[in-house]
């Protein structure tokens, strides 16, 4: 029998189980990923992380949510107190590229936003993650424009979707593990995009 805990103690458990999901995802992928699994991750019963998460899917919109909120908020966090427009850019570009195949919160978002194609919730927070980045980096360029230091030749908001975009295509060849792509070339072509759309130049970031 399982047996309720307090509701303090429910969310310290949900995080637990958030988290061996998480790691659980990172090590196996998503094909044949059972409760058992994330159970054995964690240290629990099976029974017990079904009676937090009943389907396993219930789980996983979990996770993804939780992962959509990290990796935003780490972007949004690390610029706030940035002065310098070209030192905010550079630092929105860098923590959109994951910094290795094995980036644990950048395998997670990967792998569930390859689950939005069948499913309705994951697509949903598919999309608000890009929104959010989008927001995040038009935000970025409209400071920089109205201190004269960017000139966008295009809307910014457009030149925001390009640079998201072209991020998550490299960042999917870096989890994918594709040799050619190495994350400070991959960021380096972000910055060349948008150094000549924003006529500015951008220092570009050395070998790891």
């Amino acid at each position: 029998m399982v047996v309720m805990a307090r509701p303090k103690r429910q969310g310290v458990r949900r995080s637990e189980m958030v988290s061996a999901a998480t790691t659980a995802i990172t090590k196996r992928g998503m094909t044949g990923l059972r409760i058992k699994d994330v159970a054995e991750e964690a240290g629990l019963s099976a029974g017990l992380v079904s009676y937090y998460y009943p389907s396993l899917d219930d789980l996983l919109v979990e996770v993804h949510e939780h992962a959509v909120d990290r990796f935003y908020r780490r972007r949004h966090d690390a610029v706030q107190d940035l002065v310098d427009p070209v030192e905010r850019l550079r630092t929105t570009v860098r923590l959109g590229i994951p910094d290795a195949a094995d980036d644990p919160l950048c395998t997670v978002l990967y792998e569930l936003h390859l689950h939005a194609s069948r499913n309705a919730t994951h697509s949903a927070l598919l999309s608000t993650l890009f929104d959010l980045e989008v927001s995040l980096y038009s935000t970025v360029l409209e400071i920089g424009r109205s201190q004269g230091v960017f000139a966008p030749s295009m809307p910014t908001e457009e030149i925001a979707r390009t640079a998201v975009s072209l991020e998550d295509a490299y960042g999917l060849h870096i989890i994918a593990r594709n040799r050619r792509v190495e994350p400070w070339t991959a960021r380096n072509s972000v910055l060349r995009y948008l150094e000549a759309v924003l006529s500015c130049s951008i220092a570009e970031f050395a070998a790891d």
